[in-house]
């Protein structure tokens, strides 16, 4: 049947005209016809037509069933992220963005009217006002322009750290074993040297013992992990690890004027260590799944997550860790978060995964090799059955649109929507690497973060008693004082002999043993192996 023979229907509420549209354009407007708070995404495109009359959106109750933002380079993909968290953010939900080419910083700034913006205004039907949104600009380790994000290395966990380190499983199991006894010691692992010093002991003829009972650690295994943190440590990583650690309820905050904060995670400086940046990513989440209450299905999400250049996640990835992405996914919704992936098609992700990504905006697919036209037919069994034909739609998309199904507010799949999307009101670029330092500045988070801390940890806990004892046993004899073996100044022949000698004396386990009775028994791991004090 054509579309001039399609029988008139009933009009959805909302569409004017809707009764001269085909009766396909009339299922797909009724799909989107929400009568709550939603996003708009943009104009429903209908046999070479955009029909202003049908609004594509998505219900903000349904934005923590998680999505998928797919599609190939340049097909407009950040400028979709940019156009959700602007709504998100209007409507008082928090978001987190990963910017890894540098050109989300304009979220922060009104954007500037044009043809180009004028023109995709009128035919998608928007009251386009520029408007910029509250900000806080992060980044790694303080490499780049941010606010220095740190974590532990006792809560970035085994898993996550494994990931970074490529180890295989058999050495990520051994990892495990590792923090497993520092956690049971009360030992908390803050920066790379420190986890070196304790790797080194457990090698020891003193410390073989300790670990025996539950498998032990092969000098082999050891000589491997201790090659990586070296190597690791060389790329110049070690910045990301060590106080103050970044607290992830930072993400959640909303703005005096009742908007959500959009927290925009600054990685140009590392966009050349992805292993680093995206299991960073993951440890922000995990964190946040390890720290948030249960709060069930709510009006709207408490924090929107995009995760960009999600396929650099699951590249080489163990299956422990892939259980544990799964798994914490699956069960974050409930803590009142949204995870998006950001990647180039839906075959980056897990089944598991994808499975639980209920709104779908997929850009346009190339199809210029074998591998292409493969990538581009497992994309089209991943949607509704659709009267489109998607693999012609998929690869005939403009910039700035896509294909669209989400969850209507019963969490039932909407309609696939070929769509036009709206312009983002914010600056559609990166704003002046001078006006962005001046904002992380101004930040009250700042003071903060910005100086890194090295207290007194489980190492020079341990040094220093040694010391002590050393002195009363031999007073006759040369030592160092203790505070001049700060964590900056000790080598790697004094982590292997110090912590060799000190770990497996009597001074030691007297301590280890206060430490696991005051400190031990806060030391929690989550699904996904990562850890945090109570605060």
């Amino acid at each position: 049947m054509t579309d001039s023979e399609a029988p008139p229907a009933k009009a959805p509420e909302g569409v004017s005209g809707a009764p001269a549209l085909p009766q396909p354009v009339l299922e797909i407007a009724s799909g989107y016809a929400f009568t709550g708070p939603a996003l708009d995404l943009g104009a429903l495109l209908w046999d070479g037509r955009c029909l202003p009359d049908v609004q594509i959106r998505i219900p903000l109750p349904m934005l923590n069933r998680h999505g998928l933002v797919a599609g190939a380079t340049g097909t407009g993909k950040t400028k979709t992220l940019q156009l959700i968290a602007e709504q998100l953010s209007a409507q008082g939900v928090p978001v987190f963005l990963a910017d890894v080419k540098g050109d989300v910083s304009g979220i922060s700034a009104p954007g500037q009217e044009n043809d180009k913006v004028r023109t995709r205004a009128g035919e998608v039907r928007q009251e386009w006002t520029p408007a910029g949104f509250p900000c806080e600009f992060y980044a790694l380790g303080g490499m780049g322009h941010g606010i220095p994000v740190r974590a532990t290395i006792t809560s970035f966990g085994p898993v996550l750290l494994s990931k970074v380190l490529q180890l295989n499983q058999t050495q990520e199991q051994s990892l495990g074993l590792i923090f497993h006894y520092a956690d049971q010691k009360g030992l908390e692992l803050v920066d790379l040297k420190d986890l070196r010093a304790v790797v080194t002991f457990l090698t020891s003829d003193e410390g073989k013992s300790e670990l025996k009972g539950i498998g032990g650690l092969s000098t082999a295994t050891a000589g491997v992990i201790l090659r990586s943190l070296t190597a690791f440590e060389a790329q110049g990583m070690s910045p990301f690890f060590g106080e103050p650690e970044f607290d992830t309820s930072e993400l959640s905050h909303v703005a005096g004027d009742g908007r959500g904060t959009v927290s925009v995670l600054e990685l140009p400086a590392v966009q050349d260590k992805p292993q680093l940046f995206s299991t960073f990513l993951m440890w922000l989440l995990a964190d946040l799944f390890h720290d948030l209450p249960e709060v069930g299905d709510v009006d709207k999400p408490k924090l929107v997550f995009f995760f960009d250049e999600a396929h650099l996640l699951f590249n080489d990835a163990s299956k422990a860790f892939l259980d544990a992405i799964t798994q914490t996914v699956r069960l974050i919704r409930s803590k009142g978060v949204g995870v998006f992936f950001v990647t180039q098609t839906p075959k980056d992700v897990p089944g598991d995964v994808l499975a639980q990504l209920g709104n779908r905006v997929q850009h346009a697919l190339r199809a210029f090799t074998p591998d292409d036209q493969k990538a581009l037919k497992s994309t089209v069994k991943t949607f509704p059955n659709s009267p489109y034909d998607l693999e012609e739609v998929l690869t005939a998309l403009g910039t700035g649109e896509a294909v669209v199904t989400v969850l209507s507010e019963k969490g039932a799949p909407t309609p696939v929507a070929a769509t036009r999307l709206r312009a983002p009101e914010s600056l559609m670029g990166p704003v002046d690497p001078a006006a962005l330092d001046r904002a992380v500045e101004q930040s009250p988070l700042y003071g903060r973060y910005a100086e890194a801390v090295d207290r007194e940890s489980a190492y020079e806990k341990l040094t220093a008693r040694e010391a002590q004892a050393a002195a009363s046993s031999a007073p006759s004899a040369p030592s160092e004082p203790a505070s001049s073996r700060g964590r900056g100044r000790k080598g790697d022949d004094q982590d292997s002999s110090v912590v060799q000698q000190v770990v497996g004396s009597g001074v030691f386990k007297s301590l280890a043993r206060s430490l696991g009775t005051q400190v031990g028994r806060e030391i929690t791991r989550s699904i996904f192996g990562t850890a945090r004090r109570r605060r």
